[in-house]
C-alpha cells in the first residue's frame, strides 16, 4: 500500500504510528520491545488451542528481532529487549521497531515519513534518521520505499494535535507549555502559536520508567526478592490492577505515592528552565506517562490551566501526520508555481 505520509513515534515505551485511510486516521501501537527472535518457538504448534501471538520477525544488520503487540513483557532475567539510552535512535532495536510499524500498517511506499526525537537530542541525531531511513528499506519482509524523511521535536507533535483538536482551548495569540512525559525522557516546549521559545524549551531523562524502577526497588525491599520486571509494573499501573509477585497481589498505589520524589525532581528541572508562567495560556500534558506526572505538575503550576490531551499516547503521532501533510502540500504548491 502506498501512503502520502506515514508518521511514527518510536518511543522508549511504545511505538505509535498514524496514517490516513480515506477520511479517517488509522493508528497502531505496540511495546518498544525488540527481543531477538526465538528460533525454536513452539507457539505455532498450538493446533488452535493456544492463541498465536501477534508478532513479526524483523531483520536488521543480520539479526532477527521479534516485534509487535504480542511480544512477551517478561523474560528470564528481566531483559525483555527494551533500549534505554540517549543514542536509542542509532540502535538496531530502533530500526526494528520502525520496520515493525511499517509492516503492521501494510505500507510498501511512503512519500514522506515523519519521525520525532527528544528536544535535547534532535540536533545531534536528526541527520542520521533522515539518511538511514530514506530510500529502499528491507526488513526481511519485502522492500519498502521511503522517498523522504522529516524529523521534528516530539512535543511539537502534541502541540499540533492540540491546535487541531483542542478547539477554542488553543490560543494562537499567547504561549502554551507542552509537556510530553515519555517512558525514558520528559520533554517540553514553550510555543507562541507554532513558534518555539528555545530558551524555555528542553528535555531531560526522567520519564515513567524511572518511577517504575523506584517502585520495583520498593517491592524488592518489601518482599525480600529482586523485582526487576518493570514492564509488568507499567502494565498494572495503566490498568489500575494489583501486580502478582510470588503468589501475592501487590497494590501499587501506595508505592507510587512513595515514589513522588522521582517525579518531583524532574518537574523541578522543568520549572527552572521554563521560568515565570504568567504569559502561559495553558499547560498541555501529553505522553504515556502523563497520568503519573499530572498531580505534581498541577501542584507546581497551580495558577495555570492544565489541558490533558485525550489519548495522550497517540498525540505525537497524529501531530506528526499533520506536520507531514502540511509540509508536503507546501512543497507541492511551490513546485507547481
Amino acid at each position: 500500500m502506498k501512503v502520502s505520509v506515514f508518521a511514527v513515534d518510536v518511543g522508549y515505551g511504545n511505538t505509535k504510528s498514524a496514517f490516513r485511510m480515506g477520511s479517517d486516521i488509522a493508528t497502531s501501537m505496540f511495546p518498544s520491545l525488540a527481543p531477538l527472535a526465538v528460533s525454536d518457538a513452539v507457539s505455532g504448534y498450538g493446533q488452535g488451542v493456544l492463541s498465536a501471538r501477534k508478532v513479526v520477525p524483523i531483520e536488521v544488520d543480520g539479526s532477527t528481532y521479534e516485534i509487535g503487540p504480542g511480544v512477551e513483557l517478561s523474560s528470564a532475567y528481566g531483559n525483555a529487549g527494551r533500549t534505554l539510552s540517549e543514542d536509542f535512535c542509532l540502535t538496531p532495536n530502533y530500526a526494528a521497531l520502525l520496520g515493525g510499524a511499517l509492516h503492521f500498517a501494510g505500507v510498501t511506499e511512503v512519500e514522506r515519513m515523519v519521525l520525532g526525537l527528544p528536544v535535547h537530542s534532535i540536533t545531534k541525531y536528526s541527520a542520521h534518521l533522515r539518511d538511514a531511513f530514506s530510500g529502499v528499506l528491507d526488513f526481511g519482509n519485502g522492500p519498502i520505499t521511503v522517498h523522504s524523511v522529516k524529523v521534528i521535536p516530539q512535543p511539537l507533535g502534541s502541540l499540533v494535535s492540540f491546535s487541531e483538536y483542542g478547539g477554542v482551548r488553543f490560543d494562537r495569540e499567547n504561549a502554551h507549555l507542552v509537556i510530553d512525559v515519555g517512558y525514558f525522557t520528559t520533554d517540553w516546549v514553550v510555543a507562541h502559536g507554532f513558534t518555539m521559545n528555545d530558551r524555555r524549551s528542553g528535555g531531560a531523562p526522567g520519564g515513567a520508567s524511572q518511577v517504575y524502577k523506584r517502585i520495583a526497588s520498593l517491592i524488592s525491599a518489601q518482599e525480600g526478592e529482586p523485582a526487576d520486571d518493570v514492564e509488568r509494573i507499567d502494565k498494572c499501573l495503566r490498568e489500575k490492577k494489583p501486580m502478582l509477585f510470588y503468589g501475592k497481589d501487590i497494590d501499587l498505589a501506595p508505592l507510587l505515592e512513595q515514589s513522588q520524589a522521582v517525579i518531583n525532581a524532574t518537574v523541578k528541572e522543568l520549572q527552572n528552565r521554563v521560568g515565570r508562567t504568567a504569559d502561559l495560556r495553558s499547560i498541555v500534558l501529553t505522553g504515556g506517562g502523563a497520568s503519573l506526572y499530572e498531580p505534581a505538575i498541577r501542584a507546581a503550576f497551580p495558577r495555570v490551566d492544565l489541558d490533558v490531551l485525550d489519548s495522550p499516547c497517540f498525540a505525537n503521532a497524529k501531530g506528526f501526520l499533520i506536520v507531514g501533510e502540511s509540509t508536503l502540500a507546501r512543497e507541492r504548491k511551490a513546485l507547481a508555481a
